[in-house]
């Protein structure tokens, strides 16, 4: 048949703007005419179609086995008649020529599926490509767009495809406008027929370390290492970091000079409060720090029970606390021991009732 020129110019341009394979596109485009075809032959596991890689020529043709006598003129084709199609070759009994058939209306059928072919082979190439882009930045920050800010799920623009902000997963103190740009840590990508299904977060603790990971170099490089998190969204997180490095400080680094590195995260989470201390192996220095900015007079752990017992000065003992058990809760969850603090006042005192007693939950 003749050729294409133009559906072949257009394909390449397709290719080059869209980083879609010439090939596959050609594919879905043989597949897309066969399909149209077949109701048109009374057998058709041996019809093929064949687009030409350079002219754009498509040539719909059966396969047929060159037998002595015809019984199944579908399949089978006669060793003269197949020399009279084939004047050129060599032809022998068994092997398998192709005989060129014209379907009715062929030209109509294969522009409009040619059409169709391109236009979903290119919505399924951009969706895999969007899919691969973003499985890879699972468990990552990224950068968006609020779209709708009034929605209980809210739509966040990522560029090529929006994600969903659910509402489980937003800070209760957080009010955004539509087109803000905010940072969200990516939850779960899936692959469904109609794209990637993308969820985000704001209240993961694990944003918190990601935006750490931005933004101060030392633990990028993996110098400070973030040893655990303990988070209450839009209120307050604690962070124990340690160092690999004996000649920098572990705390140090992520405030940054005068606060300027946590200070950018607490912006970014819109006031939410951190506390960075040192990261012990020793399980009564870990709970002492933990419980920062309290003092502590004393540590008891039992590592077996993951159980520890925290005395404190009387003026201390409020907020070794915090304000409704936020402190020691998040004490808790940060060295995983459940914490009994207790008054100097009352440290020989065997009154259970007079322990304050938090635990992870």
């Amino acid at each position: 048949m003749a050729g294409n020129r133009e559906l072949i110019e257009a394909l390449n341009q397709i290719e080059k703007e869209k980083d879609i394979s010439k090939e596959v596109l050609l594919e879905a485009i043989e597949n897309s005419i066969l399909a149209a075809c077949k109701n048109q032959f009374e057998r058709t596991d041996n019809i093929k179609v064949n687009i030409n890689r350079e002219n754009g020529a498509v040539d719909v043709f059966a396969e047929k086995t060159i037998v002595e006598e015809v019984t199944d003129s579908r399949v089978e084709i006669s060793l003269e008649e197949a020399q009279q199609k084939f004047p050129k070759k060599k032809l022998a009994i068994g092997e398998v020529v192709n005989i060129v058939v014209t379907p009715k209306d062929f030209m109509r059928i294969s522009a409009q599926k040619a059409k169709q072919a391109v236009v979903q082979k290119i919505r399924e190439e951009e969706r895999k490509v969007i899919y691969n882009q973003f499985i890879s930045r699972e468990h990552d920050v990224v950068t968006g767009v609020v779209q709708r800010a009034n929605e209980v799920n809210i739509p966040i623009n990522l560029g090529r495809t929006d994600a969903i902000l659910p509402k489980s997963e937003q800070i209760a103190t957080e009010h955004f406008r539509n087109n803000d740009r905010i940072k969200v840590y990516v939850l779960e990508v899936k692959e469904t027929t109609r794209g990637p299904k993308i969820t985000v977060s704001r209240t993961n603790k694990e944003l918190v370390k990601r935006l750490f990971e931005e933004e101060v170099t030392e633990v990028k490089d993996g110098i400070v290492e973030i040893k655990a998190i303990a988070r209450e969204a839009g209120q307050r997180t604690k962070m124990a970091v340690s160092s690999s490095d004996p000649d920098i400080d572990a705390v140090g680094a992520c405030v940054g000079l005068n606060g300027d590195r946590v200070n950018a995260i607490v912006e970014e989470l819109h006031g939410e409060k951190i506390d960075i201390i040192n990261w012990s192996d020793t399980p009564e220095e870990l709970i002492e720090n933990a419980l920062s900015p309290a003092k502590v007079i004393s540590v008891e752990a039992y590592p077996e029970d993951k159980w520890a017992r925290v005395i404190v000065p009387d003026y201390q003992l409020s907020l070794a606390i915090g304000r409704e058990g936020q402190n020691a809760r998040l004490a808790a969850r940060l060295t995983g021991y459940k914490i009994d603090i207790k008054p100097e006042s009352q440290a020989d005192s065997n009154e259970e009732e007079e322990y304050y007693y938090y635990e992870e939950t």
